[in-house]
């Protein structure tokens, strides 16, 4: 094979990656989202809920950066999950600028029920892999991200 073919073939390959990881994410999401659902949220509240439950109280401005939401939609999620009595707004005692999301009672018990199901819902969509299967690609993925982040 001369160098212009290898060039090709690795074009071809990267090519060939992109859609396998493309369509692979998209059946995880699917799955995962479809789980979700189940439980009477969408995906982006239940996002920050999870996020809440998992991190403490969090900086309203915050929260669209950690759940990749623009954050235009936060407020509209924070006052749909309010209006549902999940979350509420706390103002910071040290800063009046920062408004703080954070469980209510019923946000917790709901995440305390749910999340253990959750996971297990996640543990069996990606129970096509073991365990060392699993680590190599978080590692791989990894990688690659941070090349194509430029990083």
């Amino acid at each position: 094979m001369d160098n212009q073919d290898n060039k090709r073939y690795e074009e071809d390959l990267s090519l060939k990656l992109f859609i396998v990881l493309s369509r692979a994410l998209q059946s995880l999401k699917k799955r995962v989202e479809d789980d979700i659902r189940c439980l009477g949220l969408n995906p982006t509240e239940f996002a920050v809920l999870e996020l809440i439950y998992s991190k403490g109280d969090q900086p309203i401005q915050k929260i669209g950066e950690k759940v990749l939401i623009a954050s235009s939609s936060i407020t509209y999620v924070v006052d749909k999950l309010e209006r549902k009595n999940l979350l509420e707004r706390k103002a910071c005692p040290k800063d009046r600028r920062i408004t703080y999301a954070a469980l209510t009672r019923e946000g917790t018990e709901l995440m305390d029920d749910v999340f253990p199901k959750h996971r297990a819902a996640i543990q069996e969509i990606c129970s096509g892999l073991d365990i060392n299967e699993k680590m190599m690609l978080i590692q791989q993925l990894k990688k690659l991200g941070y090349h194509a982040g430029g990083s």
